[in-house]
């Protein structure tokens, strides 16, 4: 009789003959549902974190593409390419003042010319980098940052102490770039700073024999 009573909620057949220890033994069906709901509901819950993750890895990647790579090229420049005209004119003038307008007129034209170069060089079409003219902006902006920071050191009207301060700050910007690259690109970050110091090393070396001659 406990068997037949207990028949319509056990996952199992029942047998008539089956003893009261035995037929309590089994589990009822709905608790054996809210089994498969509790693990439906974890297995909902896992692909809904694996959606989100892939969300948050497309908008990293975006903004990869879109900001931090175009900064980072423009930074680079900046703080590289403007160094051979720099020192060039501060060893060749021996004045503080020749070498800050002509690091001031690198540091403009670098990001004149990059902020066109990157503008016209793609139009985020076919790339997904976003819209030429922020990426553009961006470009420029960060080449001139980079390239008038290591500048404004030649306002002090001591050369030998602009041309410290300007070493320093020079080494402050590579450091910079070298973590960019450590922190968003997953690079060794003494792999980076070796790199990029090994650059603005050719760079500099050039502005001084130029500068020397």
């Amino acid at each position: 009789m406990l068997a037949t009573r207990y028949a319509p909620f056990v996952g199992l057949r029942v047998d008539h003959n089956m003893s009261r220890r035995g037929c309590l033994g089994y589990v009822p069906r709905f608790i054996f549902r809210q089994h498969l709901l509790t693990g439906y509901n974890a297995g909902v819950n896992e692909i809904e974190e694996i959606e989100k993750a892939l969300h948050i890895e497309d908008i990293n990647r975006s903004f990869l593409l879109r900001v931090v790579q175009p900064a980072l090229v423009g930074l680079i420049d900046g703080s590289i390419s403007t160094l051979a005209p720099l020192f060039a004119a501060a060893f060749a003038s021996g004045s503080s003042h020749i070498a800050f307008l002509v690091g001031t007129a690198a540091a403009i034209g670098a990001a004149i010319s990059m902020a066109f170069a990157e503008g016209l060089s793609d139009t985020g079409e076919h790339t997904g980098r976003g819209h030429p003219f922020i990426r553009g902006l961006i470009v420029g902006g960060m080449t001139f940052v980079g390239g008038i920071l290591h500048t404004l050191p030649f306002l002090l009207a001591d050369l030998t102490l602009a041309l410290y301060l300007a070493y320093v700050v020079v080494g402050v910007e590579l450091i910079t770039i070298g973590y960019i690259r450590y922190h968003f690109f997953r690079l060794s970050f003494w792999l980076s700073v070796v790199q990029v110091v090994f650059g603005g090393a050719l760079v500099f070396l050039a502005g001084i024999l130029i500068g020397s001659a």
